[in-house]
């Protein structure tokens, strides 16, 4: 079909008449065929030799301009199949389908690659029953064509239908063969892949590194490097794809010794620059502790590819260096490789490690710069960083604008609701959840039923362990029967919860037991105190957690001989009572404190500011709670004790060191005791200030006289 659009037609009709009458009037008495088919290939020739359409069509494809690439092939007076299928192809590329379709239909003659492109085509564009359509009706379909279709079926999860397409192939290369394995492996059809590999009749280079890809995703790294090294001894020389994916391996296992070998292989092969494979290989001696030679691969030569500098930060903060991994993410900004999604993630939980949430701030900055504000995986981490840090609503505002949320996106959030006792907004978001086609996994389960407990919605709870129990969507672990029991024995009811316990389909572990043991704490309760800790006793001999919470159980119901008899035991079977402490972050800086500590540089002040407290408290009406008091003293004695525990000496810190009306917030590694956290509601009212303070159990927020947990924790 001959083709002169716009004003180049009246031209071009010109050049024809003229070159076309030469031809009929040359010596022969009849037009010449051979002569009319010279002049037909010099026209088509002489236009797409010309550079200015040639390279100017291939450059605005290449840089997605397509309408600008249109219009130059529709100046075209004689595109052929090949350039027909550029511009097919570059209307795919931009999922412009139906554009792409409409060319297709057009084409005066179609060839072999013109339809594997347009059935390519579809599939990038997600529509599978109409490749299926085209392929069906291609005529004299090629290996490529069957290929094509079957590796489209395996992206889309048609396992079978690809199984009976390949079957009915009608001869098989090794490209075939490498496709099934490979949709095997993305469908979880571990087994399937690796029958199939040991019955191809040849395999290369691909067929080797699919498999050793495929098993280290699906979990199974140890196999992947028996195969290495199988694929090794067998001749066949190794691509940068196939050291990648035998390193990752490597880094999972950790095999320090073989990849090591593969470090000297990538050398040995002059793969050492490839920027992937430098990448791969920080991660590796990252995750086998050896971080000098991580930095020994990365500094070797000046990276500019941002994965390997991500690798970098990752590795450091894996091997609990965040203040390095932060460092290194701020000289990658300085020398500017912009960081992406995996850099931002790794940066954040250097700054969750860090307890440094203003850090976290500035990264949040960087990433709404570089347009990454509302990105996933950058936000899952934000919200992880600022639930951990007592500020849950910047949490849910960067839950709130995160573009496409996964169940990640989801859990992360009702997690932090739980966490600072927001029980009715987490099941709200968890209705939401529901409503827009979210499946729940087993992390949604555990935030469901740590929000019912924290927030004593006892029949809510109930309920969500019946459904998940029955629904069988997951499995329901001992986690998830610890988080149960810990609801019912906040909601007084301890008898139920020790007979949920009993009749678990597994046994009980440590766990759920001290799950049980906590609760009875709450409510004073001494005979099922006594049992849950005979069973925990019984299955970890050294658990410190249950002689502390069975000591200050007899010690509130001041059964001093019992409290002996306890610590006894403990100092008889060597086991340390962790100590209770509380820290601060302050201007970059971790400011720990025990109780009665007098060790910090301005513990004068701390203690003059603790003192005026007790005064301003007692005006107040306060009286301490001296059964909180767990040591066999005088009043007057216990009454100091309580008044210099690790979280007060905290909260005066903060007092004496940051601006009046500033917000304060203390971490604690152990639960608060009832007495501080009745003196902490009654500090932030006579101090003006709003302090948060997390303990291990949970968050509370003191305002006004007021804590966020409503006395129910």
């Amino acid at each position: 079909m001959l083709r002169f659009p716009g004003h180049f037609r009246s031209m071009r009709m010109s050049c024809f008449s003229v070159l076309f009458s030469f031809t009929l009037n040359s010596d022969s008495s009849k037009p010449s065929l051979k002569s009319l088919g010279s002049f037909m290939g010099l026209m088509s020739y002489a236009k797409l030799s010309d550079p200015n359409y040639k390279l100017l069509f291939s450059d605005y494809l290449r840089n997605k301009r397509v309408d600008e690439a249109r219009e130059v092939f529709d100046q075209i007076p004689y595109p052929n199949v090949y350039l027909y299928s550029m511009m097919i192809s570059g209307y795919a590329r931009n999922c412009r389908l139906d554009d792409a379709l409409k060319l297709f239909d057009e084409m005066p003659v179609r060839d072999a690659v013109s339809w594997n492109l347009m059935i390519k085509g579809c599939l990038d564009c997600g529509e599978l029953s109409m490749a299926a359509e085209i392929f069906y009706d291609m005529p004299g379909k090629n290996v490529v064509s069957w290929t094509t279709m079957i590796h489209g079926l395996m992206l889309f999860g048609e396992v079978k239908m690809a199984e009976i397409l390949f079957h009915k192939m009608p001869t098989r290369d090794v490209a075939a063969w490498n496709s099934m394995v490979h949709g095997y492996f993305s469908n979880g059809r571990v087994e399937d892949a690796v029958n199939l590999f040991e019955v191809m009749p040849c395999c290369n280079v691909i067929s080797w590194t699919s498999m050793i890809g495929g098993l280290e995703q699906n979990g199974k790294s140890n196999e992947a490097l028996s195969l290495f090294q199988k694929m090794m001894c067998s001749g066949f020389k190794p691509t940068s794809t196939t050291l990648v994916c035998a390193l990752t391996a490597s880094a999972k296992v950790p095999a320090l010794y073989l990849g090591v070998k593969i470090h000297g292989q990538i050398v040995k092969l002059g793969y050492f620059f490839d920027e992937f494979l430098s990448a791969s290989l920080i991660t590796f001696y990252a995750n086998c502790k050896q971080v000098e030679s991580a930095c020994k691969v990365f500094k070797e030569k000046l990276h500019k590819n941002v994965a390997v500098w991500t690798a970098l930060v990752t590795g450091f903060a894996l091997n609990g260096k965040p203040e390095n991994a932060l460092e290194v993410f701020r000289d990658m900004m300085k020398l500017g490789v912009l960081p992406n999604q995996s850099s931002f993630t790794s940066a954040l939980n250097a700054s969750c490690a860090l307890e440094s949430p203003d850090r976290g701030k500035e990264i949040h900055s960087v990433a709404i710069k570089l347009g990454l504000g509302t990105d996933v995986f950058v936000g899952n981490s934000l919200i992880v960083l600022y639930s951990k840090y007592g500020n849950i609503s910047d949490g849910i505002s960067v839950f709130m604008r995160i573009g496409e949320k996964n169940i990640v996106s989801w859990n992360s959030v009702i997690m932090g609701c739980a966490q600072h006792g927001c029980g009715t907004l987490a099941l709200t978001l968890f209705s939401q959840m529901m409503r827009v086609g979210v499946v729940p996994d087993e992390i949604t389960f555990t935030g469901l039923l740590s929000a019912c407990s924290h927030s004593g919605m006892l029949q809510k709870g109930k309920g969500f362990f019946k459904f998940f129990s029955e629904a069988k969507t997951f499995e329901v672990k001992r986690e998830h029967y610890s988080c149960m029991v810990d609801v019912l024995g906040r909601c007084g009811k301890l008898e139920e919860a020790e007979e949920l316990v009993r009749n678990m389909p597994f046994e009980a572990n440590s766990m759920v037991w001290l799950a049980l043991l906590g609760a009875c704490r709450n409510h004073s309760n001494l005979d099922v105190a006594e049992r849950a800790a005979k069973n925990i006793f019984e299955l970890e001999p050294h658990c410190s957690a249950a002689y502390v919470l069975l000591s200050n159980i007899y010690a509130s119901a001041n059964r001093w001989s019992d409290v002996s008899r306890v610590r006894m035991m403990m100092k008889h079977n060597g086991v340390v009572k962790q100590p209770g402490s509380s820290w601060v972050t302050l201007r970059g800086f971790r400011h720990e404190f025990l109780s009665g500590d007098r060790s910090h540089p301005l513990s004068e002040k701390i203690y003059r500011k603790l003192d005026w407290l007790r005064v301003r408290l007692k005006e107040c009406g306060y009286v301490p709670d001296q059964k909180f008091a767990l040591h066999d003293v005088e009043a007057e004695q216990k009454e100091e004790m309580l008044s210099y525990h690790s979280e007060r000496l905290a909260i005066a810190f903060c007092l004496v060191s940051t601006p009046e009306g500033s917000a304060i917030t203390v971490m604690k590694n152990l639960r608060v005791c009832g007495d501080c956290h009745s003196s902490i509601k009654l500090i932030a009212k006579i101090v003006g200030r709003n302090i948060v303070l997390r303990d291990s159990s949970r968050f509370h927020h003191f305002s006004n006289g007021i804590c966020s947990c409503g006395d129910y924790w």
